[in-house]
């Protein structure tokens, strides 16, 4: 039978983004990449240190079993050939089952995405980030200073998203940037029996809860999933936000309303192995604290 990605979900990420590439990186981005392969080449036998989206990677691939893999993990990457050594003989020591990957030597990869079908793809290059949005993926550039995931949830996959922009569409946000919180608040409680449109992020929370559920019926070695929408909004437009996660019938586990407030001190306590938002501040505020990633999209990204 012929390899086939149907049915799983697929994760596309750079090396840089699964590790800790930054110092080889000032090297990539001089005008000869020549350096930087012979140092990679050099380190070859030397296991790179995990980087930002590390945990969310190998707490997914954990959900494969023996009879069964649900997910695949992809590297996406602008390195050479000769540097994926380093990155496939990393993978192994840290016991990732990847197997795949595509290496462009300084072309941007997401081309590939679509024959991938990936339903997320991470990486620290903002215009590939932006040119994979614009494809239809989900897409967020990953913040390589951020903090790494910590250790207190092994078997449960948490991932945290912003609402407007990523889960949702911008056409709330749109509102806001025009009219102010005013004319927000008041759009949203008309609407609040209309359901959002989707946002980029909406194909990754479906396939979440897909991966849910064949995990509530005993085949994913005991890993589980758990969301939070870690919103800006607060009530009345927080209404809006669950009549349209009840009419996509997906279940998040955890909804922070939080008015404004800043979002990293809250994600803190959450604990997710990665966070999504569209805003910088947002993102920014979050990364001392989280594993986060910029997603580019909506009125504020233009």
């Amino acid at each position: 039978m012929a390899a086939s990605l149907s049915g799983k979900l697929v994760v596309a990420i750079s090396s840089r983004a699964l590790f800790d590439f930054e110092d080889e990186n000032r090297l990539f981005e001089g005008a000869d990449d020549r350096a930087y392969m012979a140092l990679q080449l050099d380190k070859v036998d030397e296991p790179a240190r995990p980087g930002v989206a590390f945990s969310l990677v190998r707490k997914l691939l954990a959900f494969n079993t023996p009879d069964e893999a649900r997910v695949e993990v992809v590297i996406l990457s602008r390195n050479d050939p000769v540097s994926g050594m380093r990155v496939f003989r990393s993978a192994r020591h840290y016991g990732l089952p990847i197997e795949r990957g595509v290496f462009t030597r300084g072309e941007s990869p997401w081309r590939y995405l679509r024959p991938l079908q990936a339903h997320l793809f991470l990486s620290a290059n903002e215009a590939d980030v932006r040119s994979a949005l614009a494809a239809g993926v989900p897409a967020a550039r990953v913040l390589p200073h951020a903090a790494r995931a910590g250790e207190a949830h092994p078997h449960e996959v948490r991932i945290a998203f912003d609402g407007d922009a990523v889960l949702f569409s911008d056409e709330a946000e749109q509102v806001f940037q025009r009219g102010g919180l005013d004319a927000f608040q008041a759009h949203e409680v008309a609407l609040a029996q209309q359901p959002l449109s989707d946002g980029p992020f909406k194909p990754l929370l479906q396939a979440l809860h897909t991966l849910q559920q064949h995990a509530i019926n005993g085949g994913a070695n005991g890993m589980r999933i758990r969301t939070a929408l870690v919103t800006a909004r607060g009530a009345p437009a927080h209404e809006r936000a669950i009549r349209t996660l009840m009419n996509w019938g997906i279940d998040v586990h955890e909804a922070l309303f939080l008015g404004g407030l800043p979002k990293g001190e809250f994600l803190r306590e959450f604990e997710p192995d990665f966070f999504f938002d569209d805003q910088t501040g947002h993102v920014n505020n979050a990364a001392p604290h989280v594993p986060s990633g910029h997603v580019a999209s909506g009125v504020t990204n233009a």
